[in-house]
């Protein structure tokens, strides 16, 4: 039996995406672990949490609005939605224009979970981030915005 050939890159360039792409998904997923433990005392999933947080942020919003927001698919986001509304912390309300869609609201309970972690865990995200200056915070949110919409383009979702 023969051993498998090499799957190194050949090109720098293919080398230098590739040390990217697994830096990049590795610094998420710390990141994600570390702020994710803050959510855990409270029962928030962090998808559940960015919900929430956007209602929190920018009031009722339609289902739509929050899929696009969060990145989840429409059955994620009716799934995660209806847990929500289960603990009492969000609620659907009709919209006056249109009969068909429905918006998402926090409730007075959503509110007062949001008040009582919003702070902490943005302390927590605050704290995750600090293996960076502000400075390099910045740069790094400007180069990785400019990733994520050139990679949008050239899949045909920007």
């Amino acid at each position: 039996m023969t051993a498998p050939r090499s799957t190194k890159a050949t090109d720098a360039a293919t080398a230098t995406a590739l040390k990217l792409y697994v830096v990049l998904a590795r610094a998420q997923r710390a990141v994600g672990e570390r702020t994710q433990a803050d959510l855990e005392p409270h029962g928030v999933s962090s998808t559940e949490f960015a919900i929430m947080e956007a209602l929190y942020t920018k009031g009722p919003l339609l289902l739509g609005e929050v899929q696009r927001k969060i990145l989840v698919s429409s059955g994620g986001i009716t799934f995660l939605v209806d847990k929500l509304t289960d603990r009492g912390l969000v609620e659907r309300q009709m919209c006056p224009n249109d009969r068909r869609a429905r918006y998402a609201a926090l409730t007075r309970k959503g509110v007062a979970l949001m008040r009582e972690i919003f702070p902490r865990h943005a302390a927590a995200i605050r704290d995750a981030m600090s293996g960076l200056s502000q400075a390099e915070q910045k740069e790094a949110a400007a180069l990785l915005k400019r990733l994520g919409l050139a990679a949008a383009a050239a899949t045909g979702e920007a």
